[in-house]
């Protein structure tokens, strides 16, 4: 069984805050390794453009699965990103899975 986690990031020192998001360097290698973590683990995620920022929902066993999964990104390698926190998050309600 699995649990979802929240996955705050913050801008890292190598982020330049004078580009959006698409304009970071190693932003292609970040985009693909996000993409491939998209089946089964990453449920939703964006940036937070006003401070250079990223949420993250996931699902995953432990913080440490979360980590460890995340720990390659070359966003967070390269410092465009900070990892701020990792945390349990129990959903009481979802209307994404409502009929229309």
């Amino acid at each position: 069984m699995s649990n979802v986690f929240v996955v705050l990031s913050s801008a890292g020192p190598g982020r330049d805050r004078n580009k959006r998001t698409r304009q970071q360097p190693f932003w292609d290698e970040h985009a693909a390794f996000i993409d491939a973590l998209t089946d089964g683990f990453i449920m939703l995620g964006g940036p937070f453009e006003a401070d250079g920022g990223a949420m993250l929902i996931v699902r995953a066993e432990s913080e440490e699965d979360v980590r460890s999964k995340l720990q390659p990104d070359p966003w967070y390698i390269h410092g465009i990103l900070a990892l701020q926190s990792i945390r349990q998050w129990e959903i009481f309600v979802n209307t994404f899975d409502a009929p229309a």
